[in-house]
């Protein structure tokens, strides 16, 4: 007899890759040992005073949970700076785990912002179980092509999240788009949400890809793991032949996401490096600790001319305010420099 839920169950962005909104699939609480990192599981939504109820469902539009509702996301790990850390593996046997990004990343908080909004809390209910084997994300990933990655890139870094790199992706992919080009708007590092990558189709990207395509909810994971994934998604990138890749390093390459890792296997295809900083001396930090200086500065540190002449005093890197209408013929200028015909 099929099980009749008092409210119909959310699928959170994570799933957007897979077909369970279609049905189809069972729910079966397995033991701890099984358990790893992109498995899909369900949770249901526990009473939280003050929580915050929305959800982000596969689409990219924000839907809102009620107590009691069952959200299905993925196991994965957490480690923001300003926000929230949590994983799965920090889940304890009363099976309460929080949804740690509006994407469905499923985990336990174990260090939260004063400043951040609260996890909905939920409750393990099980594993989605598919042809009789627990379903994870990478099971829906198709085979990875072979074409060589060649496109050139903009990369995007920052000191930190919330430093302004999804604004500057945005404000270069429209520039980019005015120029003629074909833009792939991607976010190759961070943990599970689609905003940021649909916030660059809305600036003109004609594709966007994100690490959740090739099946992980979150970056922080092993590098070995992270190279093979990233590979997989500029193989697939590679295939879709745009002029230029516009891509964010989520969260600050200094961070257990991978950044790094991401900018050696980009190489030489990066011909523009932005550093989106939250203020002038998390430039230098950032200069020192990769013995290599971006292209320019943008992000908070750039919001007033005091902040900029400081950039500019301590690291020689040009400044620049993207949020600034004024500032739009240097931007233009630097790509025109790096990618005119």
């Amino acid at each position: 007899m099929t099980e009749r839920l008092a409210h119909p169950r959310i699928y959170s962005s994570v799933t957007r890759i897979s077909d369970l909104s279609d049905g189809g699939y069972g729910v079966q609480a397995l033991e701890r040992e099984s358990w790893a990192t992109g498995d899909y599981v369900v949770g249901r939504v526990l009473d939280g005073s003050g929580v915050s109820s929305h959800i982000e469902l596969p689409n990219g539009r924000l839907g809102s949970v009620l107590v009691g509702q069952e959200v299905v996301g993925a196991l994965g790990t957490r480690f923001a700076t300003l926000e929230i850390v949590g994983s799965w593996e920090a889940i304890e046997p009363d099976g309460r785990m929080d949804i740690l990004t509006s994407g469905g990343l499923m985990g336990r908080t174990t260090s939260m912002s004063d400043l951040a909004s609260v996890p909905v809390p939920t409750r393990y209910v099980g594993h989605v179980i598919v042809n009789g084997g627990k379903a994870t994300m990478r099971d829906h990933v198709p085979p990875a092509g072979t074409a060589e990655f060649v496109t050139p890139v903009v990369l995007v870094i920052g000191t930190s999240m919330s430093a302004g790199k999804t604004t500057t992706a945005r404000v270069v992919t429209r520039e980019l788009r005015d120029m003629g080009k074909v833009v792939i708007g991607a976010k190759f590092t961070g943990a599970g949400r689609y905003s940021d990558v649909l916030s660059m189709r809305d600036a003109g990207a004609e594709y966007v890809r994100d690490f959740v395509d090739v099946g992980l909810p979150s970056t922080c994971v092993p590098p070995a793991e992270f190279r093979v994934v990233m590979k997989e998604l500029l193989a697939e990138l590679a295939e879709l032949q745009a002029d230029i890749v516009v891509a964010e390093a989520g969260a600050s390459p200094l961070e257990p996401y991978n950044g790094g890792e991401a900018v050696v296997l980009l190489g030489s295809n990066v011909r523009l490096t932005a550093l989106a900083a939250s203020d002038p001396y998390a430039v230098l930090g950032i200069v020192q600790a990769f013995g290599s200086k971006p292209d320019f500065v943008t992000g908070p540190a750039t919001n007033t001319e005091a902040g900029r002449q400081l950039v500019e005093k301590l690291t020689g890197i040009p400044a620049i305010n993207v949020r600034a209408t004024e500032s739009l013929p240097a931007i233009r200028r630097l790509l025109e420099e790096r990618f005119a015909p």
